[in-house]
């Protein structure tokens, strides 16, 4: 897995967006998680399109931290089958890069 990576997830209300970035960044699983306004999602479930309101967490971390912060998200998620999907971060600042690193590390300071 890349380096540096922006993992997506979608979460159904408020309440739980705040949840679950809160354990993300308690944990030390994401030196950042930013929340977007509520957005429409169109999809299939279950043989049926659904159309609901759901909030979007980009969660900047590093592809060591990916399966940990997968495993707090199923722990805290209401969806049986979440949106968890990382993509690469190409390219970045050197210093911001380095943030992501520093914040990410089980020990703080490394």
């Amino acid at each position: 897995m890349h380096v540096h990576i922006e993992v997506r997830v979608t979460v159904a209300n408020l309440d739980e967006v705040e949840r679950i970035a809160s354990a993300i960044i308690d944990r030390r699983l994401a030196a950042a998680v930013q929340i977007t306004a509520p957005i429409t999602s169109i999809y299939w479930w279950r043989g049926a399109v659904h159309r609901t309101q759901e909030w979007l967490l980009l969660i900047k971390t590093t592809g060591d931290r990916f399966n940990e912060l997968a495993a707090c998200v199923r722990e805290l998620h209401s969806y049986e089958v979440p949106q968890i999907i990382a993509v690469p971060l190409v390219a970045g600042t050197a210093d911001y890069l380095e943030w992501i690193r520093q914040e990410t590390s089980p020990e703080p300071g490394a």
